[in-house]
């Protein structure tokens, strides 16, 4: 009996962490569209407030506007050949992020994104280039 409720609470863990997976991966879905296509407007659709950007190390927070200005200067010196995210994950406190490559003509690089809730919603809050 002890033995049966092992494992139906062990299937009913991987069921809901794998639903957790897929939800985290969903939220994804614009934001990898975005940046496949190149396009800081759309990508700035789903920034925050304020966004942390950060290129090999070098760390800045900008508004939403800054932000985008930001990411087009980068698109346009780096034109996406292709990416993908390659992980997705969150941490203790429910936050959600996704590791992705990042495949340019002068480069490659490897991309974290976090997301935040704001008001119900997920937001990008940090996004990472950092060249392979």
């Amino acid at each position: 009996m002890k033995r049966n409720i092992v494992q139906v609470f062990t299937l009913v863990w991987l069921l809901l962490l794998s639903v957790t997976v897929l939800a985290q991966g969903e939220a994804f879905t614009p934001v990898r569209n975005a940046i496949r296509g190149g396009s800081s407007r759309e990508l700035s659709q789903h920034f925050g407030s304020t966004v942390e950007l950060s290129f090999d190390g070098d760390k800045q927070s900008y508004s939403a506007t800054q932000a985008e200005f930001v990411m087009k200067d980068f698109f346009a010196k780096n034109a996406p050949a292709g990416f993908d995210f390659v992980h997705y994950g969150g941490s203790n406190e429910g936050t959600p992020y996704a590791v992705g490559k990042y495949v340019s003509k002068t480069g490659a690089y490897r991309m974290f994104v976090k997301m935040k809730s704001d008001r119900g919603t997920l937001v990008i809050d940090t996004i990472d280039f950092t060249k392979e």
